[in-house]
């Protein structure tokens, strides 16, 4: 799409706003867990449970995504699958009792996911290489506007009332963006010629047959273990092990979320000047801090329990900027509807698994104390080690038509292996 820089801002905004709902719609899960604990009587394997079922969820949508959203119109497959969204978040509030609420999260994970990989995709077709790195800060602030705001806003409205309310909320707040969406949100037809050309089954046959894609499913299932092995227990283990109270719990994501929006869009920046490997390895090194710093924290004082919150939250996130921009870049125009809902299946897969595995890993003291959380912390640096050298062996994608006498890989190389 060629979108001059007032409209390219407009449809950023957009999708940051729908990126907001569905990345909220997960986040809020995490520091619900005591709640969910102590109201439905379950331990950390079934808390496990309720998040991974979304991710488990959103994997398989993904995968049958893959055979036909490029040969949709961008506009009306993001309506359509945001409103389905929308419903599964509503039946989410409405849900009773645990049981119900896992096939909710598992609805709301089969539109959610895929939404998320259409959003990359979109951002792929309308925002040249360039500049993309900023543009993969700006949507993805929408996790720490998520934090800043909603966490603590959803976690308000349930100690009011009850863990259905915040999801009563989110629901409005879908249909309204799901309007404004409709209206503003221009049409995308340009990948549709090219899609139409293969079988469906044979395009996701290409789709996971790419020795380069199937580098990129692999970087970001190490990239996602990393941190679906921590960050759903990090409400939990500061309320059990740290003596954080679960009425503090909101400082956690309000501090974390003010810092990383403003750090995801520095770092969006920093990666498109100075290459994003080299940034993505440099976070990464810098993110095994603060993990290990968290998983092995003893009761501490509220302040340092945040500081060293926030400090996981920037590294981790960090990394994802240059990452996606580098994962967006290895595929073709043609195939990114369906390679990123591939790789959204990879990613849910990827964070389901560490999840489940996660909570099977822990166990409880009589106190209600987890335990086990260090090693759970060392397989998580363990993922991010494995991640640094996975990153050298993603390559820019060809487009078809370009002329490829070496020239254009000469040039894009030295970016991707020079720092290395």
């Amino acid at each position: 799409m060629n979108l001059n820089a007032r409209s390219e801002r407009a449809l950023l905004a957009l999708l940051a706003a729908i990126q907001f709902t569905t990345v909220l719609d997960f986040l809020i899960v995490l520091p619900l867990g005591p709640q969910y604990m102590e109201v439905m009587h379950i331990g950390p394997s079934q808390f496990g449970l309720i998040v991974s079922s979304y991710a488990v969820s959103a994997g398989i949508s993904g995968l049958a995504a893959g055979f036909f959203l490029d040969y949709f119109d961008r506009k009306k497959a993001l309506l359509m699958l945001f409103a389905g969204f929308m419903l599964g978040t509503l039946f989410c509030a409405v849900a009773q009792g645990y049981h119900m609420l896992v096939l909710a999260r598992a609805l709301a994970g089969a539109f959610g996911g895929v939404t998320g990989a259409l959003i990359l995709a979109i951002i792929g077709d309308a925002v040249p290489e360039q500049r993309r790195g900023a543009a993969m800060g700006l949507v993805m602030s929408a996790f720490s506007l998520a934090s800043i705001g909603g966490v603590p806003c959803g976690l308000y409205l349930a100690q009011l009332w009850s863990w259905h309310a915040p999801f009563y909320a989110l629901s409005a707040l879908s249909l309204v963006i799901l309007a404004v969406a409709a209206w503003l949100l221009p049409s995308m037809r340009g990948h549709m010629a090219q899609a139409r050309e293969a079988h469906p089954a044979a395009r996701v046959w290409a789709v996971w047959m790419e020795r380069n894609h199937q580098m990129a499913f692999l970087f970001m299932a190490v990239l996602t273990c990393a941190g679906a092995l921590v960050f759903p227990y990090i409400a939990t283990y500061m309320v059990t092990n740290t003596g954080m109270t679960q009425r503090q719990v909101p400082f956690i994501y309000l501090a974390g979320g003010t810092c990383t929006f403003a750090s995801m869009n520095l770092i969006g920046r920093w990666s498109d000047r100075a290459g994003k490997p080299r940034v993505f390895w440099i976070m990464s090194a810098c993110a095994m801090v603060p993990i290990l710093l968290f998983t092995n924290l003893p009761r501490v004082p509220c302040i340092v329990g945040i500081a060293v919150t926030t400090l996981l939250m920037i590294c981790m996130s960090g990394r994802f900027v240059p990452a996606m921009a580098m994962v967006t870049a290895s595929v073709k125009a043609r195939y990114r509807g369906g390679f990123m809902s591939a790789n959204s299946s990879v990613q849910q897969f990827s964070m389901g698994l560490a999840t489940y595995v996660s909570g099977l890993i822990m166990g409880q003291t009589a106190k209600g104390e987890l335990t086990h959380f260090p090693e759970i912390g060392l397989l998580s640096v363990l993922c991010i080690m494995c991640g640094i050298p996975l990153s050298r062996y993603l390559r820019p994608a060809v487009e078809d038509g370009a002329k490829d006498d070496g020239r254009r890989m000469k040039d894009e190389m030295p970016v991707l292996d020079a720092q290395f």
